[in-house]
């Protein structure tokens, strides 16, 4: 943590964040809309996002959907549902399974996309959350590189962070009246280190098709491409997909490269055979994975790093460090270093025994927040995730 903390102060490396779901269920609203300790997930994990896409469905629909979780089994979540709904579009022609021939699978994948943008169409609420705090740090240093944030997710949070503080990034598109999707710029490094990368690995609300080209800022409405079908589309649908994962791959392939995945459950498929296929092509390049569960609870992640001893897996109570899995076992920090440990390690809740905090979103996005930070003082008990709220004073200087 001495060393990871180090080089988020100095800008002087190659970073990128990899952000799954878990990231806006650190956002808690309460019932009059303002954030709240005690409050619902802005936007729900994947399970839950994918009970509410298909109990939005209806008749027919619903019976199809229902089904397909069916043949699935206990892996199934809405990626896998829509994946098996494209290949049966694409498979059944006038045949009908379930009630829907292919023309009726197209549909409901329409429908279930539609559900989907509603569910994560939330915006970012006013105030302090750990979107804020991470553009915070993106922001605030002098880098020699651009930070990287890819994510899976469909939602703008992101990108209403970076906009609140007219902090600039890129996200692949250019253009002013119809933003396009340009893959020339994704594939090369040559805007400036202070504009910031946004890579959408599994599309976005706001994506839509406009005359065979990708677009972009069609509105929380639009979600035709907010999931990446890698077998139905045609060549140029492919290309934000194709382009977004070759860039990861471009990145953890760069020598003397960090990623720190957060909030990201190591299920989704395709993104660990990339990871995994690079890492063992690039001992160079590392990923540090921040997990919120136990380390039992934290099997995919854990299952890529043993054979990846250049993936680290750092869960609540213990980790997974070059391929060998121990508990924690906190010893006497150095001087000065009570406070600092304390924005890593601590009662996550009142009455709970100590744990490493780093898993949860809006501790992790606190602790990079604070990488400048060299006097903090924590009066009372460490604060709850929220984040608004009292804030640790702290008196910063540039390191």
């Amino acid at each position: 943590m001495a060393d990871l903390r180090q080089i988020l102060s100095q800008g002087r490396k190659r970073i990128a964040l990899l952000v799954g779901a878990g990231a806006p269920l650190a956002i808690r609203i309460g019932k009059d809309g303002h954030l709240s300790e005690t409050g619902q997930a802005l936007i729900p994990g994947v399970d839950e996002l994918t009970k509410k896409a298909v109990a939005g469905l209806k008749g027919g629909n619903l019976a199809a959907a229902t089904a397909i979780i069916d043949s699935i089994g206990a892996g199934a979540n809405i990626e896998a549902v829509l994946t098996k709904v494209r290949l049966l579009e694409m498979a059944l022609g006038t045949t009908k399974i379930s009630g829907l021939d292919g023309k009726g699978y197209q549909l409901l994948g329409e429908e279930i996309c539609k559900n989907i943008g509603k569910i994560v169409s939330a915006t970012l609420p006013s105030g302090r959350t750990g979107y804020s705090e991470l553009v915070s740090w993106v922001s605030g240093t002098l880098r020699a590189h651009a930070v990287e944030i890819f994510t899976t997710n469909y939602d703008l949070l992101f990108e209403e962070a970076f906009e609140r503080v007219r902090a600039p990034y890129f996200d692949g598109f250019t253009g002013g009246h119809a933003p396009f999707f340009d893959s020339v710029t994704v594939a090369g490094d040559d805007l400036p280190p202070r504009w910031s990368r946004l890579w959408k690995l599994h599309g976005s609300i706001g994506w839509a098709l406009d005359n065979d080209a990708v677009v972009r800022g069609r509105g929380r409405d639009a979600t035709q491409l907010v999931y990446p079908d890698h077998l139905k589309y045609d060549l140029t649908q492919k290309q934000p997909y194709s382009a977004l994962f070759e860039r990861l791959k471009q990145f953890l392939l760069t020598p003397d490269t960090l990623m720190l995945a957060i909030g990201f459950s190591f299920r989704d498929a395709h993104v660990c055979a990339v990871l995994g296929e690079t890492l063992a092509m690039n001992a160079n390049s590392a990923v540090f994975a921040f997990q919120f569960g136990s380390l039992d609870n934290e099997e995919a992640a854990s299952r890529l790093a043993y054979d990846h001893p250049n993936l680290s897996v750092y869960a609540s109570d213990g980790a997974v460090i070059s391929g060998v899995p121990g508990k924690w076992r906190p010893g006497e920090p150095p001087k000065n270093w009570e406070e600092i440990r304390a924005s890593f390690w601590g009662q996550r809740n009142s009455g709970e025994p100590p744990l490493f905090l780093l898993g949860d979103f809006a501790r992790f996005t606190r602790f990079c927040a604070l990488a400048q930070a060299t006097d903090l003082s924590l009066p009372g008990a460490p604060e709850p995730p929220g984040v608004d709220g009292p804030s640790q004073a702290l008196t910063e200087a540039p390191q």
